[in-house]
């Protein structure tokens, strides 16, 4: 049951991703456009607009890589060869994603706050906007990693003892 709600998350942020992509390329596209036509005015908003997309898009996809455990890592030791070895890797990595995913959940509430009172300079759009993508990213982190650390732990116990 959790399994399914997470797949049907990671699945509506795939979507929300892919949308955000192609709405990035239509201020992309006009400044593009803008700069080496001359066929339309330059727009500065533009360039708010596709970095306000682009934050998103990133904070959006990285959750998505924590499920799908593309994620980012430094490998610093080799790979372990006994079950255990290689699950305490793992969960060490998993571990510290989730570590950092809920500072950044908590301290992300402070700095959507901090978006909250002021606004952009060319849309004059509330910057809470692309500042509470942090907090959000960071749940989707903690969820995502820690139920990647409870499968991990999952395997091992059935799989790892056997081999031991």
């Amino acid at each position: 049951m959790i399994l399914r709600g997470l797949e049907l998350l990671a699945s509506l942020l795939r979507f929300v991703v892919g949308v955000l992509m192609f709405s990035l390329a239509i201020p992309v596209g006009l400044q593009v456009i803008a700069r080496y036509t001359g066929v339309i005015p330059v727009y500065l908003w533009t360039e708010e607009l596709a970095t306000f997309i682009f934050v998103w898009v990133v904070m959006l996809g990285s959750a998505l890589a924590v499920w799908e455990g593309t994620h980012f890592d430094v490998q610093v030791i080799p790979g372990a060869k006994h079950p255990l070895l290689a699950f305490l890797q793992q969960a060490l990595v998993l571990g510290l994603v989730a570590g950092f995913a809920l500072l950044f959940a908590w301290y992300g509430i402070d700095y959507a706050k901090f978006g909250g009172n002021q606004t952009s300079v060319m849309m004059r759009a509330n910057l809470m906007f692309t500042h509470i993508s942090v907090p959000i990213a960071g749940v989707l982190w903690a969820v995502f990693a820690l139920y990647r650390l409870y499968q991990a732990f999952a395997v091992y116990r059935t799989e790892g003892r056997a081999v031991s």
